[in-house]
């Protein structure tokens, strides 16, 4: 708190001992705020009159088209990307009807397939049981047939024997003259 109010009696006095110094004064001008106008005033002239601010204007006009160009690009390239963005949507939902719909065609394919297989599988059963049973009665006719024929080789050998056994030349004679009377 001091030092400020130090500071504001120095300053007080340095404006006392300014007061009493004389004013240096050129072409009329009074002070320094008269001259730095001045030049203002003068650099303002020259630069209307060397067509800076056209310069300026015209290169400030220069960006704005370019930025609307480099704009109108980027409008184009975002419609462009949103057309592509759905067509692209587009193309991903017709890939995934398409594969719903190949995963139903392969599942009723496969269904198809399971269905004629035990078609098949059925009819193959049926084939082979009809196959063995023809075999089983094949062989049981070969066995009856082999049986018989034993059997009738078994009958004419048991006659044969009991003829020869039962029948000698006189038995032999009236067997044929009966034959013969029978005619």
């Amino acid at each position: 708190m001091l030092d400020l109010r130090l500071l504001a009696e120095a300053a007080a006095e340095h404006g006392a001992e300014a007061a009493g110094h004389a004013t240096p004064v050129a072409f009329g001008f009074v002070g320094p705020g008269m001259w730095v106008a001045l030049s203002m005033t003068t650099l303002i002239l020259i630069m209307i009159w060397k067509k800076v601010p056209g310069v300026v204007a015209s290169g400030l006009d220069a960006s704005i088209a370019e930025i609307r160009k480099q704009l109108d690009e980027a409008k184009a390239l975002r419609a462009e990307a949103e057309a592509l963005r759905g067509e692209y949507a587009a193309k991903i939902a017709n890939a995934e009807k398409d594969a719903a719909e190949m995963l139903a065609h392969a599942r009723s394919e496969a269904d198809a397939i399971v269905a004629k297989a035990a078609a098949d599988t059925t009819a193959l059963i049926a084939r082979r049981e009809k196959m063995a049973e023809d075999k089983i009665a094949a062989a049981e006719r070969g066995a009856i047939a082999e049986l018989r024929a034993k059997a009738a080789t078994a009958a004419a050998t048991a006659a044969r024997g009991l003829i020869a056994a039962n029948h000698d030349a006189k038995a032999d004679k009236v067997l044929v003259d009966e034959a013969i009377a029978g005619l």
